[in-house]
């Protein structure tokens, strides 16, 4: 089975969505499916206002068409709310072709921290997005409910995995900081909350793992953490393996996957009571879900490291895979591996 899936955030882009698509990609093969992408790498593009190193691609429709159609593939699939997976919806719906989503990010709490829009309003483009899905796929149970509430149909879970032979205590690298060592890893933005971490009173060493638009402010109030800049692959498994702590003071991440790669090195989490957190760690003795950052920190501490380890073992990349390409089948009936871009499934989707 060919899947074809369109995403505005791709290389070099380093984030969640971007890693989660690349790991995909490489654990569906085992499975016998081919995944190909449909991304930004060859449109003209623009800079996203507010975020500098981010850029927003600006296909055409036609180019957008003849991509798909290079591809022939059995199923697509649309990663992103972006230009290209605006397009890439269009055409499907143009074409009677059933097609699959998945919700990542959450833009509504993203856009209304940087400007005066209400989330209603964005929630009811993201409900009318999704809504010609066959599938929208959902990375925890506790997103799936609140999507569900507000008003979001056909959900379908999707969880996510963490390379553990990449990611894992072996790998620690000597870290030359005052012990306990605090780390945080992922784009310095506002949306990720991380002055709620750098602000707190902590023993040891703060140390941050990222880039971006709120990272020269952030070093300028608070020139006693360590800012590493962006590390990638055995740089940031090192890194990480070498923390006591991982925290995560994001509240708005959809899962954050992360947390995973930070189990996997036998890192416990400290965080915030919000989805993400919650269903990546829930009750397990991994790590330490509290109101009070703070307090959750220094419980983290207390954590079994082989503990955490055990845990990210059982999620592996692919378990993630066969729940995705089960929820793609649901639009390839039979799957017989043939072009489904003239299949009659198309004529049971309607916008």
């Amino acid at each position: 089975m060919r899947i074809l899936i369109a995403t505005d955030a791709w290389h070099p882009q380093v984030n969640g969505v971007v890693r989660t698509l690349t790991s995909l990609a490489r654990t569906a093969e085992k499975l016998g499916v081919t995944i190909e992408f449909l991304s930004p790498e060859g449109f003209p593009s623009v800079r996203v206002p507010t975020y500098p190193g981010l850029r927003l691609a600006l296909p055409s429709p036609r180019k957008i068409a003849k991509r798909i159609e290079q591809a022939r593939p059995d199923a697509i699939h649309i990663a992103t709310e972006g230009t290209i997976g605006i397009m890439t919806r269009a055409w499907c719906l143009r074409h009677g072709r059933p097609f699959t989503t998945s919700y990542t990010t959450r833009f509504p709490e993203y856009i209304s921290a940087r400007w005066p829009i209400p989330q209603s309003w964005i929630y009811t483009a993201l409900r009318r997005f999704h809504a010609a899905a066959a599938v929208t796929m959902v990375a925890t149970p506790s997103l799936t409910a609140e999507l569900s509430q507000r008003g979001f149909r056909n959900l379908g879970m999707w969880t996510r995995g963490v390379d553990t032979e990449l990611f894992s205590p072996d790998r620690a690298i000597e870290l030359d900081l005052p012990r306990p060592i605090f780390i945080s890893v992922g784009r310095i933005a506002v949306e990720k909350n991380l002055d709620a971490f750098l602000s707190l009173d902590l023993p040891g060493t703060k140390v941050v793992i990222g880039a971006g638009p709120q990272e020269a402010e952030l070093r300028q109030r608070f020139p006693d953490a360590r800012f590493l800049g962006l590390l990638e692959n055995g740089k940031l498994s090192g890194h990480l393996a070498a923390a006591d702590v991982f925290v995560f003071p994001s509240r708005t991440d959809t899962f954050g996957v992360v947390q995973l790669e930070a189990l996997a090195s036998g890192v416990p989490v400290a965080a915030f009571p919000v989805t993400g957190p919650k269903d990546v760690i829930g009750t397990n003795p991994i790590g330490a879900l509290n109101d009070d950052l703070r307090v959750a920190c220094l419980d983290a501490l207390k954590m079994s490291r082989a503990a955490c380890r055990d845990y990210a073992l059982a999620h592996s990349w692919e378990n993630s895979a066969r729940q995705f390409v089960g929820n793609i089948k649901r639009i390839v009936p039979g799957n017989t591996g043939r072009s489904a871009l003239h299949s009659p499934v198309a004529a049971t989707v309607n916008g």
